[in-house]
């Protein structure tokens, strides 16, 4: 699993479509579907209509990957920082039960209230 704990997991950016298909597709479960991607420089977390995966790539192939699942139904609270005049970056912050807090730093133009919204249509 992921070392949440350990700051920042990640700086996203999104992605122009589903990139990374392949690979999660056949996590899906049934009724699940494909949102949005946001990528980094090997990592990358999906948004799906259930959950959020967020991908580890490992080794020097890349070939080894951590998946890990957060269920849209664990988060107790979460909260979105926007983009400012010198801080480009924004973050969600997420509050999972039995996990903790997951943070996600999106770079420069991405629509973290976007982000925000689709946290909300789904956990409110």
């Amino acid at each position: 699993m992921i070392d949440f704990k350990n700051g920042t997991v990640f700086k996203l950016k999104k992605a122009k479509g589903f990139d990374h298909e392949k690979d999660i597709r056949p996590l899906f479960i049934a009724g699940e579907e494909f949102i949005s991607e946001y990528t980094g420089i090997r990592d990358y977390v999906i948004f799906t209509t259930k959950r959020m995966i967020a991908v580890n790539v490992q080794g020097m192939t890349g070939k080894k990957k951590d998946f890990t699942s957060l269920p849209y139904s664990k988060i107790q609270a979460f909260s979105v920082e926007t983009a400012g005049v010198l801080d480009m970056d924004s973050e969600l912050e997420m509050y999972f039960s039995g996990l903790g807090k997951v943070k996600l730093e999106f770079s420069g133009a991405n629509d973290i209230v976007e982000i925000g919204k689709l946290i909300s249509e789904r956990v409110l």
